[in-house]
């Protein structure tokens, strides 16, 4: 046995010290995993309600009750990104399907065609919520994401059954400077998107975020308040939304959504 003093002994402690701990973060990595995953796709439903208008923001809810939320109002359905057709891949469950986690996938995804939103691919399978009610789909909520200043933005924005009117959005993940392109997470400027249209007659892309102040939805419906001083991040959000309301994103789905063949 070498000597306590020595350095062999050092090194061989420090190296048996290693081994156990990245055994016990391993450990824990794998035990956890269930949980995170869980956790997660627990966030995505609370943002879709929050989208959706079904939940008040800051209002800190119990995971039970955000269930039983989100399965008594909420369809979840699988659509050909492509297409807009609705779709149901063999290997796919809904309920906890992640576009974002398929993206490099090439199996489960495609390059992005040439877009100013920062998109690298596209999933082949989307996902869409349909908010339920007395007399059928009221709205449904959708999955965005683009590039922002430091990092992807991901949130949800719903539209009304005309599939045109802005019911709610919401950011979940983002990176933008605190106090500043933060701001997209603040329920008073998210409030601003409602009622403004996604649309306009000819129902091309038409939402934007400006810089400075938007008139009210029913005078200025295609414009939203700017962030100030986060002239990247408002952009990239006009951008981002741009895109996924273009054919080259939800247009297709929108569409049969409009015309009622999509559920």
């Amino acid at each position: 046995m070498p000597k306590l003093d020595s350095t062999r002994y050092t090194i061989l402690f420090a190296a048996a010290v290693c081994i156990v701990c990245a055994l016990l973060v391993s450990v824990s990595a794998v035990g956890l995993a269930s949980r995170q995953e869980e956790n997660a796709r627990l966030y995505r439903q609370k943002n879709v309600l929050l989208a959706a208008g079904l939940v008040e923001p800051g209002v800190d809810l119990p995971a039970a009750e955000i269930l039983r939320i989100f399965d008594a109002n909420i369809d979840i359905g699988l659509i050909d990104l492509a297409t807009g057709a609705k779709t149901e891949p063999a290997g796919i469950d809904p309920k906890s399907y992640d576009p974002r986690k398929v993206r490099n996938d090439p199996a489960m995804s495609r390059a992005a065609p040439p877009n100013n939103a920062g998109l690298l691919r596209l999933p082949n399978t989307g996902v869409v919520y349909y908010v339920k009610g007395a007399k059928g789909v009221e709205q449904v909520v959708l999955p965005i994401e683009g590039g922002g200043m430091w990092g992807m933005l991901s949130g949800f924005i719903a539209l009304d059954r005309d599939g045109n009117t802005v019911r709610g959005l919401t950011f979940y993940e983002q990176k933008e400077t605190p106090g500043l392109g933060s701001e997209i997470s603040n329920p008073k400027w998210q409030a601003l998107w409602r009622g403004r249209k996604a649309f306009d007659a000819d129902f091309s892309p038409k939402l934007t975020v400006i810089k400075g102040i938007a008139g009210p939805p029913d005078k200025d419906p295609h414009r939203i308040d700017g962030l100030s001083g986060a002239t990247i991040t408002s952009n990239a959000v006009s951008k981002l939304v741009g895109f996924w309301f273009s054919d080259k994103g939800y247009g297709p789905y929108l569409k049969r959504f409009r015309e009622g063949t999509a559920t």
